[in-house]
């Protein structure tokens, strides 16, 4: 099977307690206030402090550290940097030199006496308990990046990452080493907590598949070869392993139609014999939408003038598969990067 991650909920491609108070305008937040905000640890939000001297600005005597808008905006360009590759140290100096640079050119608070500013006040906000971070385990400083992104809700930062990881390492190792560990991992923090996290999974979705149905939309150069037909099984709405396809189908300028999510028995039969392709990708995320006969009766379809009749290599793509009996013939590849290399050597072999 194809194992992508799903656009909604946990699985393969395949509730957090009150919070406190809200704190008064000037107090700033705390340091676990703030690593919530931007989805990482506390440890590490302490670790940069110590190492790197990215602190409070204003600190009293036997009080806990409150960040202002200011610091906290530090600590933004600290993992903006950082999740685009830059070392720790870098990213640190740079990121202080902007907040020297901001405090140097804002002007003064209106209702404060010239020389009284403080750094910045933090609106007063209800975070809820618990870590925000996305557990993406061991992946690219890419990907850790974007799920930082995602959680403090930088559609900007989100899609930059995205637009550069397809850039710089092709869209199926961008799709297999960046989006889809962060795509998982929002879900399974969505299906762990709730509603809290909706508003993450849906954000990093529509951005990946807007990257992705970018690349898959470029006019380039087109081999002469018959096109692959993309399609989703009837009931089945997840379609952004099928936009990963044609993205990495584009790339290697291999020509595809792409039928979309849900796509009628029938339909999909005739669409078949009116596009004549070289191969057909048919995408089941869940066992309960996986029906073996539609695999069957597509790879039985051939046309073609008499004595020249033809039919498409069938591939059976996702997790709803698994328990499916694939007709003779149909292609079951694991990965994205195995089924787009199956496609192309349909096409041109």
């Amino acid at each position: 099977m194809v194992t992508l991650p799903a656009e909604h909920g946990a699985g393969p491609w395949g509730g957090g307690r009150a919070g406190p108070p809200d704190a008064p305008e000037d107090a700033g937040l705390p340091t676990g206030g703030v690593a919530r905000r931007l989805g990482v640890s506390p440890t590490t939000v302490r670790s940069w402090e110590r190492r790197y001297g990215i602190g409070p600005a204003d600190r009293a005597a036997g009080h806990h550290r409150r960040w202002s808008r200011q610091d906290i905006a530090v600590l933004e360009a600290m993992c903006r940097l950082t999740a685009r590759g830059v070392p720790p140290g870098e990213a640190a100096r740079a990121a202080l030199a902007e907040r020297r640079t901001a405090l140097h050119d804002a002007p003064p608070p209106a209702g404060r006496p010239p020389g009284t500013e403080r750094p910045g006040d933090i609106p007063a906000r209800r975070d809820p308990g618990g870590s925000r971070a996305l557990r993406v385990g061991t992946v690219r400083p890419e990907c850790r990046g974007l799920a930082r992104a995602a959680v403090r809700l930088d559609a900007p930062e989100v899609a930059g990452i995205l637009r550069d990881a397809v850039v710089a390492l092709g869209v199926v190792e961008a799709w297999t080493e960046v989006m889809m560990p962060a795509l998982r991992a929002a879900g399974r923090k969505w299906a762990a907590d709730g509603e809290q996290y909706v508003e993450v999974e849906h954000l990093l979705s529509w951005h990946v598949s807007s990257v992705l149905r970018g690349v898959a939309v470029e006019t380039g150069p087109t081999r002469p070869v018959p096109p692959v037909v993309l399609a989703a099984v009837p009931g089945e709405q997840h379609t952004l392993p099928l936009e990963a396809t044609a993205a990495a189908l584009t790339e290697r300028g291999l020509p595809f139609r792409m039928l979309g999510a849900a796509v009628p028995f029938r339909a999909l039969l005739d669409a078949v014999h009116r596009i004549g392709p070289g191969a057909v990708m048919i995408w089941s995320q869940d066992r309960h939408t996986a029906d073996p006969e539609l695999l069957r009766r597509v790879s039985g379809s051939m046309w073609g003038s008499r004595g020249s009749r033809t039919r498409a290599l069938v591939v059976a793509a996702g997790p709803g598969w698994a328990r499916a009996l694939p007709p003779a013939g149909a292609a079951c590849p694991r990965t994205l990067a195995s089924a787009v290399d199956l496609l192309e050597q349909a096409l041109t072999g």
